[in-house]
């Protein structure tokens, strides 16, 4: 009866002294996230204050809602921001929803975006993901990562922006900013996008989900470049990895 007790006991000095660490790990989770993208604004404004993100435009215009930013992130894929902006923009002066843009003339679209990269796949895929939102969701983009990565040409990344962008729903959207910044200050440690979405999730409190995309974006555009990053202005340097290792060298 003395041993049973015993491990009772110990069992729940164990959970008790678990959870206190746990709790300890969220808070120092929460701060350090905090002070992340705190430091991340307070450097982009003191160098020069960033565009937004053709994403945040597309998002705080609401003309044609989540139908647009869905559109808007399969066509950014290796499109300048501002161009993006642009060409979705001028591509619902004409197609104001799916079922318009469902019964488009694939030539009809590529003159209006082909001033982007991959002009005449992007097209075919936007007129094929119209036609299924059309059909089988009668015209509402659906709020559920399954079944937006159902979509032809829909990966994890797209799904997450359109979640984030358009619903508002916590989701990280891992593109190249995200995955090259995370590993650079050493949140993560990881060789794909995909990796660092769920290591990311595991990290970072749920709180700020909504943020690290496009405050990430803007500072990979802007600051933390993939070459010649502008470390002595970075306010987050000191906290950083990739800082810390070629200081040193």
């Amino acid at each position: 009866m003395l041993t049973i007790q015993c491990v009772f006991f110990f069992r729940g000095k164990f959970h008790d002294n678990f959870k206190g660490f746990t709790d300890i790990r969220l808070v120092h989770s929460r701060t350090r996230m905090k002070k992340i993208l705190d430091g991340m604004r307070k450097t982009m404004n003191a160098v020069k204050p960033p565009r937004i993100t053709a994403l945040r435009d597309l998002h705080d215009a609401e003309d044609h809602g989540p139908f647009s930013i869905l559109i808007g992130t399969i066509l950014s894929a290796r499109t300048k921001d501002e161009s993006t902006t642009r060409i979705v923009k001028d591509l619902f002066k004409v197609y104001k929803n799916a079922r318009q843009l469902s019964k488009a003339k694939l030539r009809d679209v590529e003159k209006i975006i082909k001033s982007i990269g991959f002009y005449h796949v992007k097209a075919e895929r936007i007129i094929e993901v119209a036609k299924i939102i059309d059909s089988k969701y009668k015209g509402k983009v659906p709020d559920d990562l399954e079944k937006l990565v159902a979509l032809p040409g829909v990966g994890r990344k797209t799904a997450n922006c359109v979640l984030v962008y358009a619903y508002e729903i916590p989701a990280i959207p891992v593109d190249i900013h995200v995955h090259r910044i995370s590993n650079r200050l050493g949140l993560v440690k990881t060789k794909t996008p995909e990796e660092t979405e769920f290591a990311l999730m595991e990290k970072i409190p749920k709180k700020y989900w909504l943020d690290v995309n496009d405050t990430f974006v803007m500072y990979g555009q802007n600051i933390c470049k993939p070459i010649s990053p502008m470390c002595e202005v970075c306010k987050i340097r000191n906290g950083c990895k990739y800082y810390k290792t070629n200081s040193a060298s």
